[in-house]
């Protein structure tokens, strides 16, 4: 009986550690994923950043400044919600956290929205659950270009500006905080808001053929570089969550291999102490 027990546990021992060897492997890949994804959205904040200080700038220095994409479309009340997920699980609560909050802000909007679901877990959830799906983009969050960024872009300016059939855009994705903390928010893409609530300039920059022009021709430049943005932001939080996961998750099978090593020897002590003592036990019987 003995015997048996400890062949069971000695294929518990076996089983968790080669378990424990894919969540160190995986560990691993992460973070070495990780450390490029979070060079790549420090690099995008950097032209973000630069394009949104020059609209600011022209919404600054007109009082009277007016677009289209600065308020809210009266033609259409559906809103377009991009969320952004993985393409992959085992990431711990990434995914279901920003899918959570992307239904929580459809359930707000009463249902009147259409979704662009971009990974592999965002648009296996929003099919199967029956939403209005847009178009679904799947595995281009770990290789995101501006290219990509720029063809998303120019499908919501469409849908906004030309056949107006939305008339909001917000974005759902994960802010990356910390090695330790992602957080999902929401972000409003169109209309623009508070840019002319940015301090005043005294810049001297002439923009031909005039400030509005220039700034129509920067919205697809700002609508991509925060979908850019976004999608390299989310892809190292889920590194970073994934990474975070494997580990807990190889502290927990060294945990458990402990405790069944532990149950192997007390066993293997067990029977040798059984076996020694029936061995006495003949050897008197014997005298």
């Amino acid at each position: 009986m003995a015997s048996g027990n400890m062949k069971e546990i000695k294929r518990r021992i076996k089983s968790v550690e080669s378990t424990m060897q894919i969540t160190k492997a995986m560990e691993l890949v992460a973070s070495s994923k990780f450390r490029k994804a979070k060079e790549k959205a420090d690099s995008a904040m950097t032209f973000f950043n630069a394009v949104y200080e020059t609209m600011s700038e022209i919404a600054s220095q007109d009082r009277y400044f007016n677009s289209v994409y600065t308020r809210k479309s009266t033609s259409s009340d559906t809103s377009l919600i991009i969320v952004i997920a993985g393409d992959r699980g085992l990431a711990g609560g990434y995914n279901s956290n920003v899918i959570k909050l992307a239904e929580a802000r459809i359930a707000e909007l009463g249902g009147n929205a259409v979704i662009m679901p971009i990974g592999k877990k965002a648009v296996e959830y929003f099919t199967k659950h029956d939403a209005k799906i847009l178009k679904g983009y799947e595995g281009i969050a770990e290789n995101m270009s501006l290219y990509n960024a720029t063809e998303i872009a120019d499908i919501i300016i469409d849908m906004y500006n030309k056949h107006k059939s939305i008339g909001h855009v917000e974005l759902v994705y994960t802010e990356y905080v910390s090695p330790l903390v992602q957080n999902a928010r929401t972000l409003s893409v169109i209309p623009l808001s508070n840019l002319e609530e940015q301090p005043k300039c005294n810049s001297v920059t002439r923009y031909e053929p005039s400030p509005s022009a220039v700034f129509e021709q920067l919205i697809p430049k700002y609508i991509a570089g925060i979908i850019y943005g976004a999608a390299v932001c989310s892809f190292a939080s889920e590194q970073a969550s994934r990474r975070m996961a494997m580990e807990n998750a190889t502290d927990n099978a060294t945990e458990i291999i402990d405790n069944l090593s532990l149950i192997y020897n007390r066993a293997r002590q067990t029977a040798i102490t059984q076996e020694i003592t029936e061995i006495v036990g003949g050897a008197s019987a014997q005298n």
